[in-house]
């Protein structure tokens, strides 16, 4: 079965740290570029970072650029993001999203493959 498998979510305390995973069963992730969603309540799902199948390019929306950073490990066919000094606007559910081509498709509807999400709560 080819499928995504985010974890890593949880509750953390404004200004924590939490390192998401993005782990794929049934095919490798090589010749895909991965981009990280995700969606706050009541707001539509939204990218925060992108990175190339070859693992050369990346991009950060600007609400998280300087405190996230994407990369992926291809022995372990996973692509992870980090995610620095969380703040209250970084909670929802975070999805991961695997698109067979060089870069991510601005369009959420051409990717090849989605993630069930992982829940990341920031609160005091």
């Amino acid at each position: 079965q080819l499928q995504l498998v985010e974890s890593g979510g949880g509750l953390v305390q404004p200004g924590g740290s939490l390192r998401l995973s993005c782990a794929a069963s049934g095919f490798t992730l090589d010749s895909y570029a991965i981009g990280w969603f995700r969606q706050a309540p009541g707001k539509e799902r939204e990218r925060v970072s992108c990175i190339s199948s070859s693992g050369g390019s990346v991009d950060y929306s600007d609400s998280v650029r300087g405190r996230f950073t994407i990369s992926r490990d291809k022995a372990k066919n996973t692509v992870f993001l980090q995610m620095n000094s969380l703040n209250f606007e970084d909670t929802g559910i975070y999805y991961c999203a695997a698109n067979a081509g060089v870069w991510c498709p601005a369009n959420i509807d051409d990717y090849d493959y989605w993630g069930q999400g992982t829940q990341v709560t920031v609160s005091s």
